[in-house]
């Protein structure tokens, strides 16, 4: 397993679009309403749909207009409050359209209206950067039979290959970053006439949050950050060492239980020695493929088994001890479980080119490569495993512009913002939503110890979800949802 695929998000489908050229300099955001949805909406829900006309690039006189699909529901309160709640979600990359269909789980609809906004070049956007070459050259990397020696070779052509084609189509990839989007939210706010919003945002869309309250702050009431990702963050200098961090953490605090403690003795020690031990002599796995029922064979070394951390969602967490015991045990259920989807053929629709645009101009040009090659030999249980979420030779044939200097430094602002952070997040620690405070004057951070990334998502519990919405109906205080009583001490899994 290379270690692209630990970045790797799971993204959808779309085909690309285009539209006619105007000036962005006299440009006027429109938006038509339509019955035909993204998603099937349940009946008991009230709603419009329309696409939000924009500029694909504002900084190009000649720009063409794109469009943003934008779902706007309606509160099901009987006093519902005036100040909507705009919505978008991760990435980059990633598609918010999805949440459309369960709407009726958003505790917010009790309170005001909720919005819906897709960033421009996701999924159900037009047009949508689609990649399927990069999708591709992750299945082919990752098949065991792969010669590891080609890897660079086989991406760089793989991302020559869809810039090639997403250009032939007229696409201005550098109209595809987080000042885009946050300019195309505030046309939203002016073309629907909003006074006063609310802005909730997890994981990368909290820098479209930031942008939004350094640059059109008037219209702001309130922010919510869920998993915050500060601009000022140099995010793969740190990745490696955060996500040792908080593995560390975990065991530690198995160790620091008693029942945890007596299952699996020195965990913490035994697993880091393993990982080491395996780099050097790597764990030779042997599964049947799928498809062709016939034996593959994989040699994985620490970057690959560290997996058993990674890949573990927050409702998963509280098992990672015993997975590692049973790895540690010789049991490779769960391995051979994991290496069995690698065989899935990859989608053929994704996000991948609005993530480059936007790493390539905002991201990695602001890396210290130096710090970048240490720290992918610095750690004896991880060695090869790149900090880099998108490589600088990649973002090199990517070729978009960097984006000014200002998007790499912090925010500040009084607005009422509340920061929220799971105890062992490591793609996005709590620390830097706690170091954040320092700028935001009017902020509030809670952490969830035992939550990982993206809180207010969590299907399974809707705790930080509820702190969301007490903070939304109250936002110059810290909500103390009683829920989040539960959620101070881990509950491990125990054998």
């Amino acid at each position: 397993m290379k270690n692209y695929i630990f970045y790797f998000l799971l993204l959808l489908f779309l085909s690309l679009h285009s539209s006619t050229t105007i000036s962005a300099q006299n440009y006027k955001p429109t938006f038509s309403l339509t019955k035909k949805t993204t998603h099937k909406i349940k009946k008991d829900q009230t709603y419009s749909f329309g696409y939000l006309k924009v500029p694909e690039n504002r900084q190009n006189p000649n720009s063409k207009m794109i469009e943003l699909p934008v779902y706007i529901f309606k509160s099901r309160g009987k006093n519902p409050k005036p100040d909507p709640i705009i919505y978008t979600v991760g990435g980059p990359g990633s598609t918010t359209m999805p949440s459309a269909q369960y709407m009726n789980y958003y505790q917010y609809l009790d309170d005001r209206d909720f919005i819906l906004i897709e960033q421009r070049g996701n999924y159900y956007a037009k047009p949508h950067l689609v990649c399927p070459e990069w999708e591709e050259a992750v299945y082919q990397s990752n098949l065991p039979d792969f010669d590891p020696a080609k890897t660079d070779a086989l991406f760089k052509k793989a991302v020559q290959t869809c810039r090639d084609r997403l250009v032939k189509k007229g696409i201005d990839l550098n109209g595809y970053n987080t000042n885009e989007i946050a300019a195309d939210i505030n046309d939203l706010v002016k073309i629907l006439e909003i006074e006063q919003y609310n802005l909730l945002t997890i994981s990368y869309s909290t820098k479209i949050a930031q942008v939004l309250m350094r640059d059109y702050p008037e219209r702001i009431r309130s922010v919510v950050m869920d998993s915050p990702l500060p601009l000022e963050v140099q995010y793969d200098e740190e990745s490696v060492q955060n996500l040792l961090e908080k593995l560390g953490k975990l065991l530690d605090d198995c160790l620091a239980d008693p029942a945890c403690a007596m299952a699996y003795p020195n965990i913490k020690e035994r697993f880091l020695t393993y990982l080491t031990a395996k780099t050097k002599s790597p764990l030779k796995v042997t599964v049947e493929h799928p498809t062709t029922q016939q034996p593959a064979t994989f040699y994985l070394k620490g970057r690959d088994l560290i997996t058993v951390f990674t890949s573990a969602s927050t409702n998963e967490l509280m098992n990672v001890p015993f997975e590692i015991n049973k790895l540690l045990k010789g049991d490779l259920t769960s391995v051979k479980l994991y290496l069995s989807k690698l065989f899935q053929q990859p989608s053929k629709g994704d996000g991948r080119g609005m993530r480059l645009s936007v790493w390539c101009a905002e991201e990695t040009p602001f890396n210290n490569q130096e710090i970048i090659t240490n720290e992918t030999t610095k750690y004896p249980e991880v060695i090869g495993l790149s900090p880099s979420t998108i490589d600088e030779q990649i973002c090199n044939i990517w070729n978009v512009q960097k984006v000014a200097d200002i998007e790499n430094q912090a925010v500040i602002s009084d607005l009422p913002v509340l920061l929220i952070s799971g105890g062992y997040d490591y793609l996005t620690p709590a620390k830097w939503a706690e170091a954040m405070t320092k700028n935001l004057s009017n902020s509030h951070h809670i952490i969830f110890p035992t939550w990982g990334h993206t809180l207010t998502t969590n299907w399974g519990d809707n705790c930080a979800m509820q702190a969301a919405n007490d903070f939304f109906n109250q936002p110059n205080q810290l909500p103390k949802p009683i829920c989040l009583e539960n959620k101070i001490k881990p509950i491990f899994k125990i054998e």
